[in-house]
């Protein structure tokens, strides 16, 4: 088996490449085909545990779930995970291979394009139909050279390309005729059609504009898409869906404060909880204060933890947490805002950044210290209380200590995590828990509020199938298929 292949590529970040990717996954899935997604390359903090062991970027695990394909390192064979403004951890196949700075990075990636090709050759032989999502956008000619995420990898792995514009952000006419104009004529000569993304209103009104970029590039319309507002619904790629105001619920039992730091990572352990109609959940930035009327804190993970706990303090979060605490809140760390809990930090060998030490919240009598090979895995188990659980564990790390010896969970018989003497601070290293239905009631009801007892991981799969329909009444799917190779 053979796979034929399609590259869908942007006109800019976040015209919703990762979601129309999803969609037509399940699309041509539901009509029988064998498809799996891939990205040569991905920048995200948000990722997802492999059957290998590995990690990938959460879209490309959405993709996968939406064709009903396992998880594989080869989806994504190069994740950058940012740690700073300039520098990022490199994976590759599932596996941390270092640090680099972004001018370097620029030079390395050259050397990464021939296992790239390797993961994409090994997805090919084990589907009808990959589908391709590039990474920003493809008229960063700046960027060209020894690209593997978009032209670059098109080129080289001679796959078609669809270019996506995105109508809501405006001049869309623009920014698809001007991706023909200053790609090189040679990548010019593989983008095959286009599509115009997130359309509100009469699409009559834009009949005309369909047809003028159609003349003006010579390519194929395949269709203007509709904004999709069940999209709220599935995990976001990165923090640009953190970006906007939440939702506002008056008459919510419950308030959940999240402080939204620079390097926040996993962030999608929180969109169960944003599903919960009693629960309001409020994001805190730096230079806002936390609510004094909130049940819980929760710190979720982060990719830098050391340097988003300096930020953490500046912004005066850490008092915000003990006054929340006196008046008796409950606060929960997740894997980086559980090591965030402990009485110290260290990072003896320069993981995140410069090698050193700092003191934590002291909130947890624990201490960590960053070392070791770094934990990818699935986990099945039981909070303390013996309510069960699943989720997974994504983290470097070792933390001890004496709270240690009140743990949150036993994972195959093994302690894991820590809670205060009141029970009223709880760190834990494991992602994916409030995903699991039977843990999430267990925590509104430990906080006073009450779980909906919506299946979550159905209302996932309820919205892939809506998503897939959408595309079905929108898009031209055969032409699609005809176009792929």
């Amino acid at each position: 088996m053979t796979a034929k292949s399609l590259m869908f590529q942007g006109t800019g970040s976040d015209v919703g490449k990762s979601l129309l990717v999803a969609g037509l996954a399940r699309a041509f899935t539901l009509r029988g085909l064998k498809v799996l997604p891939f990205k040569p390359q991905n920048m995200s903090n948000n990722a997802a545990v492999t059957i290998e062991g590995g990690e990938i970027g959460r879209a490309q695990a959405l993709q996968a779930r939406a064709a009903r394909a396992p998880l594989s390192v080869h989806m994504n064979p190069v994740l950058l995970k940012p740690q700073s403004d300039v520098g990022a951890q490199v994976v590759v196949q599932g596996k941390v291979e270092g640090r680099a700075e972004a001018a370097a990075y620029q030079r390395y990636r050259a050397r990464l394009l021939p296992r790239v090709l390797e993961s994409f050759s090994i997805l090919k032989e084990q589907a009808d139909l990959v589908l391709v999502e590039g990474a920003g956008s493809a008229s960063e000619i700046n960027l060209r050279h020894n690209d593997i995420a978009n032209m670059g990898f098109a080129r080289a792995a001679d796959v078609p390309v669809v270019v996506i514009g995105d109508i809501e952000r405006g001049g869309v006419i623009a920014s698809l005729v001007g991706t023909k104009t200053v790609v090189d004529p040679e990548d010019a000569a593989l983008i095959k059609a286009f599509i115009v993304n997130r359309f509100r209103g009469d699409p009559s009104l834009f009949d005309n504009g369909m047809k003028m970029i159609a003349e003006a590039t010579g390519w194929r319309a395949i269709g203007l898409l509709p904004h999709f507002a069940d999209a709220v619904r599935l995990p976001a790629e990165d923090a640009l869906g953190l970006a906007g105001p939440a939702e506002a619920r008056p008459g919510a039992r419950l308030r959940i404060a999240v402080p939204v730091l620079p390097h926040i990572s996993n962030f999608d352990d929180l969109d169960p909880l944003a599903a919960e109609p009693d629960v309001e959940l409020i994001r805190v930035r730096p230079g806002e204060v936390i609510p004094g009327d909130c049940g819980l804190v929760l710190l979720v993970g982060s990719k830098a933890t050391i340097s988003d706990l300096s930020v953490l303090k500046a912004a005066g979060f850490d008092v915000d947490i003990r006054a929340h605490l006196r008046r008796g809140g409950h606060v929960l760390g997740l894997c980086g805002g559980y090591q965030m809990l402990g009485k110290s930090l260290a990072d003896p060998a320069g993981i995140e950044g410069a090698a050193g030490a700092v003191e934590g919240l002291g909130l947890l009598d624990v201490s960590t210290v960053l070392s070791g090979e770094k934990r990818l895995e699935e986990v099945f188990g039981e909070s303390f209380d013996g309510v069960s659980l699943k989720g997974y564990e994504m983290h470097m790390g070792v933390t001890d200590g004496v709270d240690c010896d009140r743990p949150f969970a036993t994972i195959n018989g093994v302690p894991e995590g820590a809670r205060s003497v009141d029970g009223r601070v709880t760190g834990t290293y494991l992602h994916g828990l409030f995903a699991d239905d039977a843990q999430r009631a267990a925590w509104l009801s430990r906080l006073g509020g009450t779980a909906s007892g919506f299946d979550y991981e159905a209302g996932v799969e309820h919205v892939l199938d809506r998503l897939a329909a959408h595309m079905e009444t929108h898009l031209d799917l055969d032409a699609l298929l005809r176009l792929a190779r």
